[in-house]
């Protein structure tokens, strides 16, 4: 029988988003956690080189591994080898990678609420059970290890996102560490989603591999490398699941594009232009917590990293979706209804990215400021 998953209602939030922007209308895109600023310079020149000598094909590009193994060395103190780092069409299907060869249907998937709605879905359509931790405000919206500790039976897999999607919080190295020794003792595979590494404003994140080198972790150059339309991700799988990882992913996918793998490897060498968009992110994050209070919107996720604003608006409204859509149609500016991340709570709960540009921040909040009022 085939498995039963929800809709990401964001993407229809999108889609009437870009009908209104059809039909002329001046709509600010804040529903997605998608960079408005482009691939890098570098990235792209690369693209056109390649377009025009290179009939490209089914391919895996050495040097890309090479250089993201050297990212983890460099950024982390991983060593790697680069065979370890499968390249994908993004990260959505090394995350599918990563369920489909590691587990067996009816395998218990544990993973944080609020949390990526592709986790629930994922897991429940490759047939696995997701278990969903609870995580409020006593835990800054993350998971503990008391919280996997805690957890009876204990689950096949754990799913950690850190900095998390949709609240931006990153869990402390100690933490980690924690509860990378706890799956240890209890003998749960790890899944760490680390696509928005990088993206830090309060610390560093650590990758799991630090604490636990035999977990598998999902990254890809969507987020930090500002490159979401290449569809380019890796899963980086321990060496005792590669030959079963490869056979999946040679099935099921084949390979990366390889223009994106070409642009990819351009856009490892290009920090300096990465950084600058950091910057941006970081005054449009500032510019949010500091509006938002002044609109009774005062209870909100700690953003440690990655390009969101997760805040309750139960004062508002009960229903996010509506909400949602109803911002939308009235003031153009287009947000996440909680209820994809969160199907108890999320109700009460509305997404923001920043991942926009500074003026269309400002731009938002005026509208988003007169929309608040009039309710």
């Amino acid at each position: 029988m085939p498995a039963e998953i929800e809709p990401f209602r964001a993407i229809a939030i999108s889609r009437l988003a870009h009908a209104m922007k059809a039909q002329g209308q001046r709509v600010i895109h804040m529903e997605f956690g998608q960079p408005s600023t482009g691939a890098p310079a570098a990235a792209i020149a690369a693209a056109h080189t390649v377009l025009d000598r290179d009939p490209m094909g089914y391919w895996e590009s050495a040097d890309l591994t090479g250089g993201i193994a050297s990212l983890y060395r460099s950024r982390y103190g991983v060593t790697l080898d680069p065979s370890q780092v499968i390249l994908t069409c993004g990260a959505s299907p090394a995350l599918v990678l990563a369920l489909a060869s590691r587990f067996a249907p009816g395998d218990r998937i544990a993973f944080a609420r609020p949390g990526y709605v592709a986790y629930r879905n994922t897991v429940a359509g490759l047939h696995l059970t997701p278990v969903e931790i609870p995580c409020g405000a006593g835990t800054r919206y993350q998971l503990t290890a008391d919280l996997v500790a805690a957890l009876d039976p204990a689950p096949q897999g754990l799913i950690i996102a850190s900095p998390a999607n949709p609240t931006g919080t990153i869990i402390p190295a100690d933490e980690l560490a924690a509860i990378a020794d706890v799956c240890r003792r209890r003998g749960i595979a790890i899944i760490s989603d680390e696509i928005y590494h990088g993206l830090s404003y309060v610390e560093p994140a650590q990758s799991v591999l630090a604490f636990a080198p035999d977990a598998m972790v999902v990254s890809s150059f969507s987020k930090y490398f500002s490159m979401a339309g290449w569809r380019l991700g890796w899963l980086v799988c321990p060496q005792d699941r590669l030959a079963r990882a490869r056979a999946y992913v040679g099935n099921l996918f084949l390979t990366a594009p390889s223009l994106a793998q070409h642009a990819g490897l351009a856009a490892l060498g290009s920090t300096d232009e990465l950084e600058g968009h950091l910057d941006t992110y970081r005054r449009n994050r500032a510019l949010l917590l500091e509006a938002l209070p002044r609109l009774g919107i005062t209870r909100i996720a700690p953003p440690d990293g990655a390009f969101y604003i997760y805040a309750d608006i139960g004062h508002l409204t009960d229903d996010s979706l509506a909400f949602c859509e109803a911002l939308l149609r009235a003031t153009g500016v287009a947000t996440a209804p909680g209820v994809d991340f969160d199907p108890v709570d999320g109700a009460r709960h509305i997404r923001f990215s920043f991942a926009v540009s500074t003026p269309e921040v400002e731009q938002a909040l005026e509208r988003i400021a007169r929309f608040v009022t009039g309710r």
